[in-house]
């Protein structure tokens, strides 16, 4: 609890006692002035507040209306009346105050990632500065227990790192020299120096901390209703309160006291501090149980529509692949698979090309340099090596034609690297790109979430695309695709009346991010493209905290709905039954806080995290 919702608590609890003391003792005429103690004291701040506002011309809301009625229950008599008004009504405003800050809880681990200074080697001397202060290509020496500051590389010493706050995964990752590391990250085991890549202000923690503050300047379509609703609704309930204690003045018996006494009651619980609370309260309580898992959501509007979507579009490679490829089969013509492996490696190890690389790590063994002689890179071919002076030839079908080695393709889907001696057709070697572990589970999950389709966009070749389709269990899915044409088959099922989802790398995918509904880049860690284009981002590589993601979102809604329904359903109950005389002034207060207080709690529900499937 915070000092100024202590402070509130005192003022409720002394208030309170001062009214019961009051309502013993046998107060008469003037004496009845002594009212006024106890509720100036609990209700000073909503009078000032009001008035305030009354000077701005800006006074029609919940303050406005709290004072208009208390000051004409002590006008029309009833000392007591106006107190419980103010005294109900604060400790409503105190459940609100609670409870945000409660919601804002889980937000506020994540606005916690940032260090306060960074340890800069300059000259041989430890320098403790602002963040800020530290240019790129400098070295930040990072003690066991301490923040990241900023992004950079590992350049000494290895250690365990907890990325719980940027990812939401709680296990640790091991890191060495080369390793890239994001600011807001803890280091756990062993000191290391980093090489700063970036400047503070471009670092990831920057970029999340910018995110996660505006997010709810983003509002959905249900909080700018209720922001409008609450503009008309308040002066419509001020003209109605008039006319209903005119009309009980014309038509009834009450007389004057009795008249405004109706008026009152009705004005009272017309307050709308339920839904203009409650539902901010939740897409607040809802963008907070996302990020725990590493998800951020940039608004509530986008929280919104992820809850209606009903097909998942999925890019393949660095998606539902690791986007690194490996050698999946050997297939030797009448020699060892390790002599294949071994001659192809030999001929690869001087190339960066991400297939050279996987035959080499595939191979796992040392490579004797001196039994390579002379290499030459064909263009869109492979390579021509000399090895142990014999002539070898590691590429593609086409260069096997231009040597005329009898080759012959693989029944395997996956890129084929053929391998000959001079003519004589030795085999080939596989190579694929890594399916993730989760991806199977993920999509099942995603089934289970509610998602009527999945559907699979890549620019490999049907035979690749079927058999990473038919590994993961989707059905539909679109091969051969340039970006431009990924951006046309969005628009075909935007088209069908679908809600669509795009979820990719954030890196070549932004053009189709930003076409579906909702744009998802996931393992978007230190990705400058992914958080700039995306709705939501997802900071690790995890394609399972999709449908996490979208039952947050679907709750989140259903509590809105809820708070909604229940709030306007109980409002017009007793502002009905207040307008007839069947409810009195402390009926109508408690009413309205008690909806408020429920309302809260309800909303509260946001903040826990939905079971996983």
């Amino acid at each position: 609890m915070t000092r100024k919702q202590k402070k509130t608590l005192i003022r409720v609890l002394i208030s309170f006692t001062m009214l019961v003391v009051l309502h013993f003792l046998p107060l008469k005429g003037f004496w009845n002035a002594l009212y006024l103690i106890p509720y100036l004291l609990v209700g000073y701040d909503v009078v000032l507040g009001a008035l305030k506002k009354i000077g701005h011309g800006s006074f029609l809301d919940e303050e406005f209306l709290m004072m208009i009625a208390t000051i004409g229950a002590f006008i029309i008599g009833d000392y007591p009346e106006a107190t419980l008004v103010m005294l109900f009504y604060q400790v409503g405003e105190l459940f609100q105050s609670i409870a945000v800050g409660k919601s804002r809880k889980s937000i506020a681990a994540m606005m916690d990632i940032c260090p306060d200074t960074a340890i800069v080697l300059r000259d041989g001397a430890e320098d403790e500065v602002d963040p800020s202060e530290v240019s790129v290509g400098e070295v930040v020496l990072v003690k066991p227990g301490e923040k990241i500051p900023i992004d950079g590389v590992i350049s000494e010493g290895r250690t365990s790192l907890n990325t719980a706050a940027l990812t939401g995964e709680s296990l640790p990752v091991e890191a060495g020299v080369g390793a890239s590391v994001y600011s807001g990250t803890i280091n756990l085991t062993s000191a290391i120096k980093v090489t700063t890549t970036t400047e503070y202000e471009n670092s990831t923690v920057s970029r999340i901390l910018e995110l996660v503050e505006s997010s709810t300047d983003k509002k959905a379509k249900s909080e700018k209703f209720i922001t409008k609703f609450a503009h008309y609704y308040t002066p419509a309930v001020v003209i109605l309160a008039v006319l209903i204690a005119l009309g009980c003045l014309l038509f009834t018996d009450l007389g004057a006291a009795g008249s405004v006494y109706r008026g009152l009651i009705f004005l009272v619980v017309s307050c709308p501090c339920a839904l203009v609370v409650s539902v901010p309260l939740s897409f607040f309580g809802g963008i907070g149980a996302a990020s725990k898992r590493g998800i951020l959501i940039k608004g509530s509007n986008y929280m919104e529509t992820l809850s209606k979507i009903d097909t998942v579009v999925l890019d393949k490679t660095g998606t539902i692949t690791e986007g690194s490829f490996a050698v999946d089969a050997i297939h030797p013509n009448e020699i060892d698979p390790d002599v294949l492996i071994d001659i192809a490696a030999l001929a690869e190890s001087r190339s960066h090309h991400p297939v050279a690389e996987s035959i080499v790590n595939a191979h796992g063994r040392h490579i004797d340099a001196s039994r390579l002689g002379d290499v030459e890179e064909i263009a869109g071919r492979g390579i021509r090596a000399v090895i142990d002076g014999e002539e070898y030839f590691v590429g593609n079908g086409k260069l096997m034609e231009d040597v005329s080695a009898d080759f012959h393709e693989c029944h395997l889907p996956g890129t084929v690297v053929h391998v000959s001696k001079g003519k004589e057709y030795l085999g080939h070697i596989v190579i694929n790109d890594i399916l993730k572990k989760d991806s199977a589970g993920a999509i099942s999950d995603l089934r289970a979430a509610g998602v009527r389709d999945v559907v699979m966009l890549t620019g490999d070749n049907e035979k690749v695309a079927s058999k990473v389709a038919e590994q993961v269990g989707i059905r539909k899915f679109f091969s051969g695709l340039l970006p431009a044409q990924k951006v046309e088959k969005v628009e075909e099922l935007l088209a069908e009346e679908r809600r669509v989802a795009f979820v990719g790398d954030g890196i070549n995918d932004a053009p189709v991010l930003t076409r579906a509904d909702v744009g998802i880049a996931m393992g978007a860690l230190g990705s400058d493209a992914a958080i700039e284009a995306a709705d939501i981002v997802l900071m690790d590589d995890r394609l399972g905290k999709i449908p996490d993601a979208i039952r947050i979102s679907r709750k989140t809604m259903r509590i809105v709905k809820e708070n909604i329904l229940f709030s306007i359903f109980v409002k017009v109950a007793v502002m009905v039954l207040g307008a007839l005389g069947l409810a009195g002034m402390r009926f109508a207060v408690f009413g309205d806080v008690g909806v408020l207080i429920l309302a809260i709690l309800n909303s509260l529900r946001a903040m826990r995290l939905p079971k996983r499937s």
